[in-house]
């Protein structure tokens, strides 16, 4: 079985393996659109882009600012941001991001 879902994960790219909400995720982008854009492109080069990142990734980065694990840079903000969501709202919000084209 495993074979057959790295199989596919290599086939289909762009497919997000997420146990996120991607609709969810859409709703509660709003708040992440000022400095990521709303289409998850950065128009300002101080901010990623995060359509088309990895939900793994993107759920990981969220998890390390809400722990406090991620200094410097824009840590600070993106720890006041991510201080209410819920391990739901993060994992809604990858899995969302994830599906954008890069």
């Amino acid at each position: 079985m495993k074979r057959v879902v790295l199989m596919v994960a290599l086939i289909v790219p762009g497919v997000s393996w997420a146990a996120g909400n991607v609709q969810a995720g859409q709703q509660k982008a709003s708040a992440c659109q000022a400095c990521h854009g709303a289409a998850g492109k950065a128009s300002v080069p101080l901010y990623p882009h995060l359509a088309g990142q990895n939900a793994a990734y993107l759920a990981h980065a969220l998890q390390a600012y809400k722990k406090g694990e991620r200094n410097g840079g824009q840590a600070e903000v993106m720890k006041a941001f991510v201080a209410g969501l819920s391990e739901g709202d993060i994992d809604d919000l990858a899995a969302y991001y994830a599906t954008l084209q890069p």
